[in-house]
């Protein structure tokens, strides 16, 4: 039959016979440079291989898998099990926006101990195990440990607590500012209802006391007050004027869902001698720390 065809004809039949040929190696699972050296076509196939069998479905095994899907697989993973994202970067190493798009629809678990009060984790090896809850009973056992080391407070004890308390957290005297009287500002009611006992400890009496919520004004300032009054026992209606402090549109703070209420003032009338007898308190107790085990200043 070759022998009857012409010079035209036979290039059309040898070509027909190779796109065939081409067809049926790639059906067979072979790669475009495989099917070229069995067709005797220049190394990788060049334009035949790239039109011949284009109607066949690519071979599986040629399908090159996404780069990231293994590590992508591992951030949602994390990410149920409640890891924040720098916790999730450290183990997967990509980008914050990567991963931001990888798990914006990823449900988290973070979200049930937001209002919890636990004690801060001490370490994932701490805490026994990677699952969230069994992480936060862990931290909820070592916290009720070392809550019950603390079993009864004396007057001494609670004396030097005040003190230090109001020392971190109160409004103190300055070079540039002197006479300011006692005024403590937090957000812990704990840490309120102690400075209170405190005051009391001191023998401040009540009727001395103001009391001023200062607060966020995107947040539900009714609803705090209501908080606060509640918390110190006092009716709110005695409160003085709350401070609002300016919303910031693109805040970055976390403090910012409905368990935020602000920080509550407490200021004692005429008591700019107390400000400096606690001064004078302070550096004693700073003065006898430095002591109890030879001036190293270590306990």
């Amino acid at each position: 039959m070759l022998d009857t065809l012409s010079g035209s004809n036979y290039c059309s039949f040898v070509t027909a016979t190779r796109r065939e040929q081409a067809v049926q190696l790639r059906l067979a699972g072979l790669s475009r440079s495989r099917i070229a050296e069995a067709l005797g076509l220049a190394p990788g196939g060049g334009e035949p291989l790239t039109t011949w069998p284009r109607d066949v479905p690519v071979p599986a095994w040629t399908k090159r898998p996404r780069a990231k899907d293994d590590i992508r697989e591992t951030a949602v993973a994390m990410r149920k099990e409640g890891r924040s994202y720098r916790e999730i970067r450290e183990v997967v190493g990509v980008s914050k926006s990567t991963l931001s798009l990888w798990l914006r629809d990823v449900p988290s678990d973070r979200g049930a101990t937001a209002c919890a009060g636990l004690a801060v984790p001490l370490g994932r090896d701490s805490a026994g195990s990677s699952h969230p809850r069994q992480r936060r009973a862990a931290r909820s056992v070592i916290q009720s440990e070392a809550r019950a080391q603390i079993a009864r407070l004396s007057e001494s004890e609670l004396f030097v607590a005040g003190v230090v308390a109001y020392w971190a957290e109160g409004a103190k005297n300055k070079p540039w500012r002197t006479g300011a009287r006692v005024s403590f500002l937090n957000s812990d009611p704990a840490m309120i209802l102690l400075f209170l006992q405190w005051l009391a400890l001191i023998g401040v009496e009540r009727d001395r006391l103001q009391f001023r919520l200062h607060i966020h004004e995107s947040a539900d300032v009714a609803a705090a007050e209501e908080f606060w009054a509640a918390t110190v026992g006092v009716p709110a209606q005695i409160f003085d004027r709350t401070t609002l402090k300016r919303h910031n549109p693109v805040t970055v703070r976390k403090n910012v869902n409905e368990c935020y209420r602000g920080c509550l003032c407490i200021s004692v009338r005429r008591s700019t001698d107390l400000n400096l007898r606690i001064a004078g308190w302070f550096d004693g107790i700073a003065a006898g720390a430095g002591t109890l085990v030879g001036g190293s200043g270590v306990v």
